[in-house]
């Protein structure tokens, strides 16, 4: 029988919380909440101050990092995702768990950065898809008086964090396969959209083209017949432009319909945070929502920002915030990177997105601003007025 020892309302209290967490996991579909669950329900279970999940990436890092007990400002102190070296990496490489009296004794311990807080007794464990290491849950400092040299996590803490740990690959699977069938619907959708603005286009683009070749021949010898057939011209030039409207209006984002600006922002800044070795993070506050065109020019020139931040800059940190200004609403992108000396770019011809982007947000009656300089990072911003 499983026991937990320890824990306020004995066995039965023990189970009651893996069965609530089991519960919490199983409503969440986004990978990011998933996780955040799992490291929230863990550090309840087991009475832990501290608790954390790492999602690996394949260049010796993290591609995901999420922590519970510890704030914005104490998190942000900290500085750069760990690597994966001492505990973790074992925890990893050798999918075993790992139960210590005390962490910093422990001859793999290589030591925190400053703003870190001081953890003694410590419960890792992998999160495994049979062979799969798909992440390591650890928690540390647990609220229990400690045996002396000890450990205050015990074997039933152990086996209760590896019920909850084989569930949670199963809840992380799941988040996964449904993120990446949602990509898939997307982009089958798109393609589909791509191929009939192809067809319709193009037939009418080719209609065009002999209308004006007619035109041509027949302006000397025929010019009555000649400006028919320049009006043809106009109203198939007229059509193929309503085809492009409407194209353009069917290729919107899914998502910004389904989900809305915020959402679909927090959705994208969440997959590239997994995707790249930077920390990218999403804040908003108060954003009611906007005209349609406004939210896509939005969302456009915050995918052009995180692009260059990411491909270009080679930032550690990147920052997107949305927030209410007036009826209207700021973007704002900030990045850590090489940065650049905007009028260089501008002699040089290269222009880093940035006129797409100007021209993104003039187009909806809204400004661009960028402030940059070599080694001191970017920020863009961006204000739409709202309707």
């Amino acid at each position: 029988m499983l026991m937990t020892k320890g824990r306020a309302g004995g066995p039965e209290a023990g189970l009651s919380g893996v069965s609530g967490a089991l519960l919490a996991m199983s409503r969440h579909l986004e990978v990011r909440d998933v996780l955040k669950t799992i490291v929230v329900s863990a550090r309840e279970l087991l009475d832990a101050e501290y608790a954390a999940l790492g999602v690996p990436d394949d260049h010796g890092g993290f591609a995901q990092f999420v922590v519970d007990g510890v704030s914005e400002e104490q998190w942000k102190a900290i500085g750069p995702l760990p690597r994966q070296h001492g505990i973790l990496a074992a925890m990893l490489k050798d999918a075993t768990p790992q139960r210590l009296a005390d962490v910093r004794l422990d001859a793999r311990f290589e030591g925190w950065p400053s703003a870190h807080p001081v953890m003694s007794d410590f419960l890792g464990l992998p999160i495994a898809d049979g062979d799969e290491v798909l992440g390591a849950v650890f928690l540390a400092n647990k609220r229990c008086p400690k045996p002396e040299g000890g450990c205050g996590f015990t074997a039933e803490d152990e086996e209760l964090l590896s019920i909850l740990a084989q569930h949670a690959a199963i809840a992380l699977t799941n988040a996964r396969l449904y993120e990446r069938s949602r990509e898939l619907t997307i982009a089958g959708e798109r393609a589909r959209l791509a191929h009939e603005l192809h067809d319709a286009v193009s037939q009418k683009l080719f209609s065009l083209r002999l209308t004006a070749q007619a035109a041509t021949a027949l302006v000397d010898r025929d010019p009555a017949r000649a400006k028919e057939e320049l009006q043809q011209i106009a109203l198939l030039a007229a059509e193929a432009a309503d085809e492009l409207r409407s194209a353009v209006v069917e290729l919107r984002p899914a998502a910004l319909d389904e989900d809305g600006l915020v959402a679909t922002l927090r959705t994208q800044v969440q997959v590239l945070d997994r995707a790249h070795s930077a920390h990218v993070t999403f804040a908003s506050r108060g954003v009611r929502a906007l005209p349609a065109a406004q939210e896509e020019a939005v969302l456009r020139v915050a995918q052009e920002a995180l692009h260059n931040a990411l491909r270009h800059a080679g930032a550690r940190q990147v920052d997107v915030t949305l927030a209410r200004r007036g009826q209207g609403a700021r973007l704002r992108v900030a990045d850590d990177g090489r940065g650049f000396d905007p009028s260089v770019v501008r002699r040089a011809g290269r222009h880093l997105g940035l006129v797409s982007m100007r021209d993104r947000a003039g187009g909806v009656g809204g400004g661009l601003t960028v402030e940059s300089a070599p080694g001191k990072g970017t920020v863009i911003e961006m204000e739409v007025p709202g309707g």
